[in-house]
């Protein structure tokens, strides 16, 4: 079955379990480091390609073009759904994420250039409502701003997902029949302010202290730009 086919399927069949918003899970063991990362400025993050664009639905059910929250600001960006409970899933990216935006807040000019973006792969159940209550006390948190968008159909969400080399599979039951968990490899993309994303990070290198040196770089990067074209 089509992938399209098969996400309609596992929303349509399964009344949603979370209706006041996920709730917050425990938090997972993060994977011990084994390396010092390097100073910041000391390298530089190849550019891999422009981050694809869309238009989405942000947590107040209005359009948002996804090229204007790439644009402007470095930006970290992952897609997830709100009832994900694999804990190396969504809820470790969810934990990974909160533990960053805490050392960014640290550093205040930083962190005011920097925006992360979450985007539902459920786009039936995870409505602009669903995501209003699962991010809210992150939304309104002046000190770093934190997007949480949906789509206002799979058939929209789908392209998206192959721009970006994200995929997902719907799990089935024993009698084969669609499932609501989405099987999909976590990865998170980092954009620079020109919208081209400059690192993907999987699983095994979702590492805060490498993320947020990532980004220093970057803004170090930006900056250096910015002088050269006075």
């Amino acid at each position: 079955m089509h992938l399209r086919a098969l996400l309609l399927a596992a929303a349509a069949g399964v009344a949603v379990s979370n209706a006041h918003g996920a709730a917050d899970p425990g938090k997972p063991q993060e994977p011990r480091m084994e390396f010092a990362p390097p100073a910041a400025g000391s390298y530089e993050l190849q550019r891999i390609q422009p981050a694809p664009d869309a238009t989405l639905l942000n947590a107040d059910a209005r359009r948002q073009r996804l090229s204007d929250l790439t644009h402007g600001k470095i930006t970290l960006l992952t897609f997830f759904y709100t009832y994900c409970v694999d804990p190396w899933g969504c809820p470790y990216a969810y934990w990974t994420l909160s533990g960053l935006r805490d050392r960014l807040i640290a550093d205040p000019q930083l962190a005011r250039g920097v925006r992360f973006v979450s985007v539902s792969f459920d786009p039936t159940n995870d409505t602009p409502e669903a995501l209003r209550r699962y991010g809210a006390r992150f939304m309104d948190d002046p000190r770093l701003e934190w997007q949480f968008l949906t789509a206002p159909s799979v058939d929209h969400l789908l392209p998206l997902l192959d721009g970006f080399g994200q995929d997902v599979r719907v799990e089935r039951n024993a009698d084969g029949k669609p499932t609501r968990t989405l099987n999909h490899m976590l990865k998170m993309f980092l954009i620079d302010p020109h919208g081209m994303i400059r690192e993907i990070y999987s699983l095994a290198y979702l590492q805060q202290p490498v993320m947020l040196n990532d980004m220093r770089t970057l803004a170090l990067e930006n900056r250096s730009t910015a002088a050269r074209s006075r």
